[in-house]
């Protein structure tokens, strides 16, 4: 029998998802020197890209011109996109294995992390994921609505996801028309009453993941300034002498661009602060089950026996006002029917990317992972794409 791969018997392979890890792994396939690959990429929603039609801001159009590279990968004559085909519905893992040599599972992580924190289930306390599938237009949150007649807004978590949100909910009705944001999240944001948006962080701002130029971009918006607070900012004894043993350009740029803000003064209709070294331990609700406040928790970092730097609870607390809180600390993937999954990782349960037995632990011949699915929410796009 012919090994497949040759012109005679293609190897046929299936991907489930259409997202960013989906396309790299296809266009690692199909530029393999001598083989010869039949894909097919198999999407639930009826059109592709995944995370950057659906996760990246609209006001991010430079990041989303990377589905040019993906438009390349889906004209090679050997691939072939289905949408509109939901996986273990429309098609069951049997019948994959009936039909394609390999399968191969890209399916990211679509829902969120939770808070685990009492309250968290009151009204306008929503995850971030579901505002930004809605303001990106994604057919499964179109319906859904987000109450912005209140002024105050937490976002619990300093990620760039978090700053997308953040950014959304301060940028001017005249900046968010100039993008590719649904029409539906641009009226209701014309209408909003917002006019303080929080985000906090656990640890410090050295430890802050979000990136510098999305940091950077907070202090160039038209309608809203940035806040920090100078003793949240500066450096602790912690921080400092792992920077000293381990010096990163990146976190001083973070740090000079962080201090620069506490120095700044208030002009604009809304203002962004950024909060550090605080934990949200409770939403606070009134009789109509509507937030109107989160009960923060001061903390200090300590040092963990494998060095890293945790947060650790004081008995400083504080209320801190709002309507709305949006929880941006994490995503997780979401089980497929019939693959194994580890819960606890929120992954497919697999090891170097090959799909696992959940008893045996041993691989599951022609079936592997890639992507978020595979080794949880770290990274952003390019990442993926050295890293399938």
């Amino acid at each position: 029998m012919v090994q497949p791969g040759t012109d005679t018997n293609p190897l046929r392979v299936a991907i489930i998802g259409a997202g960013p890890s989906g396309f790299y792994v296809a266009e690692h396939l199909l530029h393999q020197p001598g083989l010869v690959v039949e894909i097919d990429m198999i999407e639930r929603l009826p059109t592709p890209y995944g995370l950057v039609r659906g996760g990246v801001a609209p006001d991010h159009q430079k990041i989303k011109a990377v589905t040019t590279t993906y438009d390349k990968i889906a004209a090679h004559p050997g691939f072939h996109f289905y949408g509109y085909v939901e996986f273990g519905k429309a098609l069951t893992l049997q019948d994959l294995r009936e039909m394609y040599h390999q399968i191969v599972y890209t399916t990211g992580a679509q829902t969120d992390q939770h808070l685990g924190v009492p309250g968290e289930d009151l009204h306008s306390s929503r995850p971030a994921t579901e505002f930004v599938a809605w303001y990106n237009g994604h057919p499964d949150f179109c319906d859904y609505q987000f109450d912005f007649s209140h002024e105050r807004v937490a976002i619990v978590g300093v990620g760039n996801v978090a700053v997308d949100v953040a950014r959304i909910l301060c940028r001017t009705p005249e900046e968010l028309a100039t993008t590719d944001i649904a029409d539906y999240a641009l009226e209701a944001l014309r209408h909003s009453r917002v006019k303080e948006v929080y985000m906090l962080g656990r640890r410090g701002p050295a430890q802050a993941v979000f990136t510098n130029p999305e940091l950077k971009e907070l202090g160039e918006l038209a309608g809203a300034d940035v806040h920090v607070l100078p003793e949240e900012v500066a450096l602790d004894d912690l921080s400092r002498a792992a920077l000293e043993k381990s010096p990163n350009r990146a976190t001083y740029q973070k740090l000079e661009l962080l201090q620069g803000y506490a120095t700044r003064q208030a002009t604009k209709p809304r203002q962004l602060t950024i909060r550090f070294l605080v934990s949200p331990v409770e939403l606070l609700g009134n009789a109509d089950g509507q937030v109107v406040a989160v009960r923060l928790v001061k903390n200090v970092l300590y040092a963990t026996e494998a060095g890293t730097l945790r947060p650790s609870p004081t008995e400083q607390f504080e209320i801190l006002p709002v309507g709305l809180v949006f929880r941006s600390v994490g995503y997780r993937g979401v089980p497929l029917p019939d693959v194994p999954f580890d819960e606890r990782w929120g992954v497919i349960l697999n090891q170097q990317g090959r799909v696992l037995h959940s008893e045996t632990l041993q691989p599951h011949v022609g079936e592997y992972t890639a992507g978020w699915i595979k080794r949880g929410p770290t990274g952003v796009i390019g990442t993926t794409s050295r890293t399938p």
